[in-house]
């Protein structure tokens, strides 16, 4: 039940009415119509633009086409005020007796109350975290994979039909340093001498076990041989081992994928994708053998100037053509990154989503371009770039990791602080600014540590009703038989306030899904957690607003029912979140 959507058509017939009867001209684009809550509470529940943005096609005055509507409006039911504001703002505000209607649906619905039939069952592709597979993540993966987990499970809520991908960036120079790497500790475990870890290569002891799995593969049989032998042999192995490592590291942050997909099988599978996609753009133009000029500001003397092979990505927007392969003959990751998308359009996602880090901003361009190529123009490429997180103890920031060598890793944060502050913390900060993360205020049990503050709201809801089975034992089991309950005597502020703040979720689900922002939903869900608590508090000094009231068995009943709808928004926003709504604080 999406009241802010209700009351949109309602509008949107208010002026189809208006238009049938002549009284305003012309055939007004309703789908611009919108329906929010007021910037000031003040002024009503509810508040619309129509007059606004209509009123130009309506030829009309706005504040003129705004009366009319307004007159159409005050005939609603539930509907106890409608006024114009300022050149044609129309603000509504509705009838206590309204908002049990909220109840009863959050009721009703369970944990599907706020699902969306926004997305329309689009596909949509959704890929992030896509780690080299090198090492452990660290902690600066580990708020890009919340970020893409969450938005993932958002838009699913919303009504798109969602695939979760993980692109493993398996070719290229970094997985030969890590068949290196991995070399050194297979030497080391045969010889039993510790190893020297030059620099360029990995020196964390997380290559250690592999070096000692290769061991009792191989024995000796590859000390004496040269790098030609044993490097795709040991390369493959170690990226078979650190993808074992990300995946148990992924599981225990609370995030699985549906796809895992390899940059090398596009060029070294059956068939060469990506000089298929090359020669595929190729055919269309996209794709011609040119020249660059040098980089603007670089010495002329560190320029290669030479033909190569470049893509048009001018033609869509892009700084300057992009090369497709290297003096070598081999290709660059961005023809690689172009065939990958191109794969994508060709499994039927032609709306796609990356998560990247902010560091490559810059790429976004030269990618959206791509996709537009690739896909004739049908397919659409958002990138949602994720800034740093900078890991504090206690206000001070943390050494690098032992066994890591260079970072912490993500595995070291969830053990030590546990997956849901992880999760709950990743998202309470838009993902495009700086994250400070405290490894010791998120474990607080302090209205300052919002992870906490949240779930103690929905233990705290659960409490009272375990408490209310002590004062009235044959209270209805299911949340949605306390529907019946006389839900209209909810009418003190605190509980109007609880009631208008859970008609806010649907609205929230869908907004948060459009502009891609899951933080939205951890916001939402502080703000209940805080009417929630706030109210408890209210009737702890004022005994007649307590939940539980052993001598009015109906009031009871129905401030319950308060109780189970904010107990289920709570948990349907944290269940968005990949957070677990607990039932005690321990």
């Amino acid at each position: 039940m999406n009241v802010y959507a209700i009351f949109a058509d309602h509008v949107r017939e208010a002026v189809a009415a208006l238009v049938a009867e002549g009284q305003i001209s012309g055939t007004p684009d309703l789908s611009r119509v919108v329906v929010e809550p007021p910037r000031d509470a003040s002024h009503g529940d509810l508040a619309t633009n129509a007059a606004m943005v209509l009123a130009k096609e309506a030829g009309a005055k706005p504040r003129d086409l705004a009366e009319r509507i307004a007159e159409r409006l005050k005939a609603l039911p539930f509907v106890a005020k409608v006024e114009v504001a300022g050149p044609g703002f129309i603000n509504i505000a509705l009838d206590a007796g309204f908002w049990p209607r909220v109840l009863i649906a959050v009721l009703g619905e369970g944990l599907d109350f706020g699902r969306s039939t926004l997305g329309g069952g689009e596909k949509v592709n959704v890929e992030y975290v896509s780690a080299n597979p090198t090492g452990p993540m660290h902690v600066g993966h580990c708020r890009g994979a919340v970020f893409g987990d969450a938005m993932a499970r958002l838009l699913a809520f919303a009504g798109y039909a969602v695939t979760k991908e993980y692109y493993i960036n398996d070719a290229g120079a970094q997985v030969d340093v890590l068949g290196r790497s991995a070399y050194l500790r297979y030497r080391e475990a045969v010889t039993g001498e510790p190893a020297e870890i030059p620099d360029g290569l990995y020196p964390g002891d997380y290559l250690v076990p592999v070096g000692q799995l290769l061991a009792q593969m191989h024995g000796p049989a590859f000390m004496a041989a040269p790098e030609s032998e044993w490097l795709p042999t040991f390369r493959s192995f170690a990226i078979g081992q650190m993808m074992e490592m990300i995946r148990a590291d992924l599981i225990a942050l609370g995030i699985e994928f549906d796809v895992f997909s390899s940059e090398r099988a596009l060029s070294q599978g059956p068939v060469d994708k990506v000089g298929a996609t090359i020669e595929a753009l190729r055919a269309t133009g996209e794709v011609y053998e040119g020249r660059l000029p040098p980089p603007k500001g670089a010495p002329i003397e560190d320029w290669e100037d030479r033909e190569q092979t470049l893509f048009r990505s001018t033609d869509f927007g892009d700084d300057v053509d992009r090369p497709l392969k290297k003096s070598d003959g081999s290709y660059t990751y961005f023809a690689g990154d172009i065939a990958y998308h191109k794969d994508k359009v060709e499994r039927g996602f032609l709306r796609m989503i990356d998560v990247w880090g902010a560091d490559h901003g810059g790429y976004v361009k030269r990618m959206q371009a791509a996709v537009k190529a690739v896909s004739g123009g049908k397919a659409s490429l958002d990138v949602e770039l994720i800034q740093l997180v900078r890991l504090f103890r206690n206000g001070e920031p943390v050494r690098m990791s032992k066994r890591a060598g260079s970072f912490v890793t993500l595995r070291e944060v969830v053990d030590e602080v546990g997956r849901d502050a992880v999760r709950f913390m990743m998202l309470f900060r838009k993902n495009d600014a700086p994250l400070d993360f405290d490894l010791a205020k998120v474990i607080e049990q302090s209205r300052e540590n919002p992870v906490f503050y949240v779930q103690y709201a929905h233990a705290r809801a659960k409490s009272i009703l375990r408490n209310a089975l002590e004062a009235f034992a044959d209270l209805p089991q299911e949340p949605a038989a306390f529907a019946a309950a006389e839900l209209a005597r909810l009418d003190d502020e605190g509980e109007q306030t609880l009631l208008k703040r859970l008609a806010a979720w649907p609205r929230l689900v869908e907004q948060a899904a459009s502009a891609r922002e899951p933080h939205r939903v951890s916001f939402y869900l502080h703000e209940v957690a805080s009417d929630f608590h706030g109210q408890w508090n209210r009737g702890k000094d004022l005994p007649y607003l307590r939940f539980i009231m052993e001598n009015d068995r109906q009031l009871t009943l129905a401030r319950l029912a308060l109780v189970h709808g904010v107990a289920t928004v709570l948990a349907s926003g944290l269940r968005v979140l990949g957070v677990e709504a607990v039932d005690e604080m321990k």
